[in-house]
């Protein structure tokens, strides 16, 4: 607090010169350089202020703290577009799914530059940049042995004549019994759920019921991760700032042991699989969407990995 008096009284004129970062913003030896980012907005419906408040303004405003800290600082954002909510949204809108995030990412753009969001750069997820780090990422996993491929039981619905992505499935929870639930997760009690799983299953397309069916898949193998993740997260809780709920989340994970986590879908709107046996499938988006992050600053600079993979700044 007295240093805070003390410089109030010496008044703006006694302020350092603002930092002006050059263009593009790249980590500058010897200062702190700080690397922001928002959640990225589902591209398929129009931001409204819970949207704003719960994910890109408090990444703003914590952006235009460390600018005038004279901290070196990019802050990008852009909308995550893959994904079986986009089709759905096209097949309500009569578009297809590249319409509706050309569409919708104009939109969340426009909004944002209202609200005066003080993005370095707002992107989005389908560019070649994504195909190519995320299949990069794939390929490195695969390498190294990280990857199993598994045939899976999953829900097929005759009458569309495809197999159905998670979302495309809506039942009663097997855990709760809320007659909403995802294909992928119950919304109420919020536990993970296979597809299979669901009481009286519904195609949510044409409201049919689907029947059962083996297709292959590609997973990866968590429970690999296991021996090395356990020693990591002990020393992270400890030196960093985990909210209670994301502990409590990962903690339970852990004490139910890891799972193989299948990370293909049968769906054309995605990230194309690179793997022979697998060209017809995409990446679900939960493997696919993180990536985003990278590929957006990869659109924004040639140069992205010297802020993804410079620790030492």
């Amino acid at each position: 607090i007295a240093a805070a008096v003390e410089a109030w009284e010496r008044g703006a004129a006694a302020l350092p010169e603002p930092w002006q970062p050059q263009k593009p913003v790249l980590p500058v030896e010897g200062m702190r350089n700080v690397l922001i980012t928002s959640a990225l907005p589902y591209v398929n419906n129009v931001p409204h202020l819970g949207n704003i408040i719960g994910c890109v303004l408090s990444a703003d405003t914590f952006a235009r703290y460390c600018r005038l800290r004279n901290w070196n600082t990019l802050y990008v954002c852009g909308t995550d577009e893959y994904g079986t909510a986009t089709e759905t949204k096209a097949m309500e809108e009569g578009l297809t799914p590249r319409e509706i995030c050309d569409k919708y990412n104009a939109i969340h753009a426009d909004i944002y530059r209202w609200f005066d969001i003080s993005f370095d750069y707002f992107g989005r997820t389908t560019t070649p940049h994504q195909t190519t780090i995320a299949q990069d990422i794939f390929q490195r996993l695969l390498a190294r042995g990280f990857l199993l491929q598994d045939t899976v039981e999953q829900l097929r619905c005759e009458g569309c004549q495809q197999f159905l992505a998670d979302r495309f499935v809506e039942g009663t929870c097997p855990f709760c019994s809320y007659e909403e639930a995802r294909g992928d997760q119950c919304d109420k009690c919020g536990k993970l759920i296979n597809a299979v799983e669901l009481k009286n299953p519904q195609c949510k397309l044409c409201r049919g019921v689907p029947v059962v069916k083996p297709t292959q898949h590609l997973f990866l193998d968590l429970p690999k991760l296991e021996e090395r993740l356990e020693p990591w997260l002990e020393q992270s809780w400890a030196a960093g700032d985990w909210t209670a709920n994301a502990r409590y989340i990962t903690r339970s994970w852990l004490r139910d042991g890891l799972k193989p986590r299948c990370i293909t879908r049968d769906l054309k709107w995605g990230t194309p699989v690179p793997l022979d046996g697998f060209r017809d499938k995409v990446f679900y988006v939960w493997f696919d969407a993180p990536i985003g992050y990278l590929s957006i600053t990869a659109n924004y600079t040639d140069q992205w990995e010297r802020w993804w993979k410079n620790p030492e700044q």
